[in-house]
């Protein structure tokens, strides 16, 4: 009979984690985590502490620190996927999942299905004829080398593509692989796995190209499977259930789709919501029950894009997140930079980014022309992005597959760091208080349309106290409505002071912090 590995790559909610663990070994199976190296070490000790009783409960021998497109998602799968293999002799087949999966068949079913066949279960597509990738690059992702992460090192990244293309220094593909692609959620047999790390080890050049290729846990294992394994014995598709709404983004299951979940044709499912603690509790008592029967109808993409697209709330789905601005999630950081001179924040956004992984966004709800990923349509216009502003955080959240998020706004939106600051999810806010000069004042003016080229000097010097004063009045109002976990920094302050705030907006170590406030000109005008 069927045991399974499970290899777990999580970076969030430990306790959920280690439930997932006890509900998946309870029935005999097997399960090696890889927690990422990034997150809270605190998160991490707990894991273990809980586990370490568990015989059938491993770790990664060596933790490396994720990001999304980097070599090192693969890493870290090949890492537990070793400790696996070690640690499980009797394991027969290595399943990969996230901490958002959750199985929605009984183990009993899970075993036999694999019984039922042998072969391994992962999606692979020909690289280059296949249409599995939609939008975007295709062969520059493996034509030319990656060393930087694209959301996190944008311009290094983008510096590094222009610099390849301009000295025409693409490189060749292993002349005896054939690319594929797929999704990165698989199950292979014990052989192949086995197969696959005696790869590792023998083709040094293999490891090279994937190491320097972007996004390769989408090829990675597809391409060494097709290369290793007769084509008769790969089933091409995953065995974990998930869908993309109509803005491209992962859907996200809750407590009222238990039935919907339980009908496919599929063994696990991802994302569950980690709001949606019964559709758990009820998944975690199936996976361990016995002689459960299921009525396989695989219409969920049907269905929901049947409900989506007539607009409706279905009965067996939860609102469209989008017409209900549902919370950003318990789980969640949104840290807002407040600042009137833009330029200051953008200057101190640009040092995060720089010393940390926090994704940073600019002025989204000010500037039309702030850099915004293709969402399908919800970031286009300043109305929608206003209009929709809970569903368009959310979306940034899941585009960059984080829990922390930096945004900056400017003092004059009350009412939006009001909305954010009563969401459930944990807000932080850092106000930058900076010295306003008369020339600074005018320019402002004619920004916002109170003067012009024309408009005389001595009515602009009567303008000049209105102006300070309404800037004193937007800063005046945001103290007034109390926030909870409001920071200030100001321009008068010494750089100590200021490290202190921003060590406690971030969560960082104070010498870090003090390194990304001690710039020369943060509030040169």
């Amino acid at each position: 009979m069927a045991k399974i590995a499970f290899i777990l790559l999580c970076h969030k909610d430990p306790d959920a984690i280690i439930k997932q663990a006890q509900s998946l070994t309870a029935v005999g199976d097997y399960m090696s985590i890889h927690f990422d190296a990034r997150a809270n070490p605190a998160h991490f000790a707990r894991i273990r502490k809980a586990l370490a009783d568990n015989p059938n409960v491993t770790f990664a021998r060596k933790r490396v620190k994720c990001g999304w497109g980097e070599w090192s998602l693969v890493e870290a799968t090949i890492n537990a996927v070793k400790a696996a293999v070690d640690a499980f002799p009797r394991a027969t087949h290595f399943y990969m999942l996230s901490g958002d999966c959750m199985a929605i068949k009984s183990a009993e079913y899970a075993h036999e299905f694999l019984d039922r066949r042998e072969c391994d279960y992962i999606e692979s597509f020909d690289y280059f004829q296949s249409d599995w990738i939609k939008t975007g690059w295709k062969e520059e992702r493996l034509l030319y080398r990656h060393w930087f992460n694209e959301r996190t090192q944008k311009r290094r990244f983008y510096w590094m593509f222009e610099a390849q293309k301009r000295l025409g220094l693409k490189r060749r593909i292993p002349e005896d692989l054939e690319i594929m692609i797929g999704s990165q959620w698989w199950c292979l047999r014990r052989r192949t796995i086995e197969w696959i790390l005696d790869m590792i080890k023998r083709r040094a050049d293999v490891m090279a190209f994937f190491r320097s290729t972007w996004i390769p846990d989408e090829t990675f294992f597809q391409t060494l499977v097709r290369h290793l394994v007769p084509e008769h014995e790969i089933e091409s598709r995953t065995l974990t259930f998930l869908m993309f709404s109509d803005y491209g983004m992962p859907v996200t299951f809750y407590n009222d789709h238990y039935d919907l979940l339980l009908s496919q044709d599929f063994l696990f499912a991802r994302k569950v919501s980690a709001d949606a603690t019964e559709l758990k509790r009820r998944l975690g008592v199936l996976y361990s029950s016995e002689g459960a029967r299921f009525q396989i109808s695989n219409e969920g993409r049907s269905l929901y894009t049947f409900l989506t697209e007539k607009g409706r709330i279905g009965r067996r789905f939860a609102p469209r997140f989008w017409e209900t601005e549902s919370s950003l999630g318990r789980e969640r950081e949104l840290l807002i930079i407040v600042c009137k001179k833009w330029h200051v924040a953008k200057r101190l956004l640009d040092r995060i980014r720089q010393m940390t992984n926090i994704p940073c966004i600019e002025y989204l709800f000010n500037e039309e022309s702030c850099p915004l990923p293709d969402l399908g349509g919800i970031q286009s216009t300043m109305g929608k992005r206003h209009r929709h502003r809970r569903a368009l955080m959310r979306m940034l959240y899941d585009y960059y597959e984080t829990d922390r998020l930096i945004v900056c706004m400017d003092p004059a939106n009350l009412d939006l760091l009001e909305d954010f600051g009563r969401d459930r999810s944990l807000t932080r806010m850092l106000e930058i208080e900076c010295h306003f000069s008369d020339a600074y004042l005018i320019g402002h003016a004619m920004r916002v349309g109170l003067a012009g080229d024309r408009t005389p000097a001595e009515t602009i010097q009567r303008l000049l106290p209105t102006v300070r004063n309404d800037i004193m009045h937007e800063s005046d109002r945001i103290r007034d409505a109390s926030f909870d976990n409001f920071l200030r920094m100001r321009e008068v302050d010494p750089v100590d002071i200021s490290a202190r705030a921003v060590s406690e907006f971030l969560t960082i170590p104070p010498d870090k912090a003090r390194e990304i406030v001690s710039l020369d000109h943060l509030y040169a005008d």
